[in-house]
């Protein structure tokens, strides 16, 4: 349950909709718990996000990475259990579609997916381009100041 509008916000802001609509995905009460993550962090700029994905195969798997959003879904294929002709007396292991959507930073990329008991390990790497780095400028010393010419005193 909500309990604050972020309507006057909407109203009286210019480019900051990404950050409303964050909170709004916050103060939902939609997000499931299934299935469960973790997310590292395993360097300066390297993060690491660990989905358990027990059951499912890297086929009934699927990755998409757009714009700053990361989505992971997982769906399972027709009854496995007519493979074999066994019948389930108990199902503890959930075997339901899933969909999970993380929202990364700037500049945040996927560099690597692997599938390693029953966990799914999605490797991101911030990659700040050389034109958004912070620079030093070199600072100059002359020893002549600068000339200034008045333009009365040359009329």
């Amino acid at each position: 349950m909500r309990t604050y509008d972020l309507t006057p916000f909407y109203r009286s802001t210019v480019g900051f909709d990404r950050f409303f609509n964050l909170l709004d995905q916050v103060t939902s009460d939609g997000s499931p718990g299934y299935p469960p993550y973790n997310i590292e962090r395993t360097g300066e700029n390297a993060y690491r996000i660990s989905v358990a994905v027990s059951g499912f195969s890297q086929g009934e798997l699927s990755i998409v990475a757009k714009e700053n959003t990361l989505t992971i879904k997982g769906e399972k294929t027709a009854n496995e259990n007519g493979k074999d002709k066994s019948e389930v007396l108990y199902r503890g292991i959930a075997a339901r579609a899933f969909e999970r959507v993380f929202q990364l930073a700037d500049f945040v990329q996927v560099k690597n997916a692997s599938l390693e008991n029953g966990l799914l390990h999605v490797d991101l790497v911030r990659e700040i381009p050389e034109a958004k780095k912070p620079r030093s400028i070199p600072i100059n010393s002359s020893a002549q100041a600068p000339q200034v010419v008045d333009a009365s005193v040359a009329a």
